[in-house]
């Protein structure tokens, strides 16, 4: 037994709520050897209760099984996370300069349509006047480029700041700019957060009132390394209203309700068809994102409806957003989830 050894079985006790073990987190703090007794120190800062316990828990299921280890003292320093601008806190501590609001759009899994939403969002926001930046954080299935229909590469500063694409109103950045359109994205955990700092640090965003991040689905390093990287102003959940959606849409509620990243609200897309003659069809379902949106206590921001118009402007590069209001439903939808959002989170 040796400390090199009981770090590697801690690679094993993820964080409750992530993928990503305490090590990598940077909870442990020291770890002593003793003879036959391990005394291993982690630093947490949560006001959930069950945080520590869960650590706890599974650090003495990986380590009290090991060979010539007696006994694992595991002592944690439970501390209130620093509050925020605002009043919120969370781990991100770093603001990005010139940028006055950062929200997150995500969901706990793919398909449910939330670049779709980000990129509607970040266009709606422009359109009431405001100075909005998109970054695609989705690196394995960048669509922020298509969507937008640029195809252009970024160039950089002397001081080596990545200067964002423009397009229809809003700054763009996406690992779709840097790649050619057929080629796959294919980096490892490491080089994946290397991106995402880089995407949210060194990209010059500049005098944005509102910067929307496109987070990829689940709850994985990418979005546990924007919370360690960058002070949220909050995050909004994207669904359908199926109950197998709003499962996954769980888990991303508890992933920022542990990082202590506020909830801003719950968008509910696709939520029916309107055909010809304005018959509504709830093809995923009725209602789930309002008794979702209920039960957690938050806005439920807008439903949008499931169209060909959205689609068909999406693959032309031009976000059914760009549309006058009063000409598309899901256009309109958009409208009001930017105006409601805006006036939640004023600039």
């Amino acid at each position: 037994m040796t400390k090199e050894s009981i770090i590697e079985a801690l690679k094993k006790v993820p964080y409750p709520g992530f993928s990503r073990d305490i090590i990598s987190f940077g909870l442990v703090k020291d770890v002593q050897i003793d003879g036959d007794v391990a005394t291993v120190q982690i630093s947490v800062q949560t006001n959930d209760a069950k945080v520590p316990k869960q650590i706890f828990k599974s650090c003495h299921e990986v380590l009290d099984p090991m060979p010539g280890l007696k006994h694992a003292k595991i002592e944690i320093d439970v501390q209130d996370p620093p509050a925020q601008a605002g009043g919120s806190a969370q781990m991100g501590k770093n603001t990005i300069p010139g940028v006055k609001h950062v929200i997150a759009v995500a969901s706990g899994k793919g398909g449910v349509g939330k670049s779709t939403v980000s990129a509607n969002l970040a266009v709606a926001l422009a359109k009431e006047g405001y100075k909005v930046g998109l970054c695609d954080c989705d690196l394995y299935g960048p669509s922020v480029a298509h969507m937008f229909g640029s195809r252009e590469r970024p160039l950089a500063t002397e001081d080596n700041e990545i200067i964002p694409i423009e397009a229809h109103g809003v700054k763009l950045m996406s690992m779709g700019f840097l790649l050619e359109e057929n080629s796959p994205v294919i980096v490892r955990g490491p080089l994946a957060t290397q991106y995402t700092q880089q995407f949210l640090k060194n990209v010059l965003w500049e005098d944005l009132d509102y910067l929307i991040l496109d987070l990829p689905p689940g709850t994985g390093d990418i979005q546990l390394t924007i919370v360690q990287t960058i002070s949220l102003t909050g995050a909004v959940i994207v669904t359908t209203p199926q109950e197998v959606a709003l499962i996954d849409a769980r888990k991303a509620v508890s992933m920022f309700a542990k990082v202590n990243v506020p909830l801003l609200g719950l968008v509910e897309n696709m939520a029916w068809f309107e055909c010809d003659l304005g018959t509504r069809y709830p093809i995923f379902g009725e209602g789930g994102g309002q008794r979702e949106a209920e039960k957690l206590k938050i806005p439920l921001l807008g439903q949008i409806p499931i169209d060909i118009p959205t689609r068909r402007q999406g693959d032309d590069g031009a976000p059914v957003a760009l549309l006058p209001a009063e000409a598309n439903a899901s256009s309109a939808a958009f409208t009001r989830i930017a105006k409601s959002l805006a006036s939640a989170h004023p600039v």
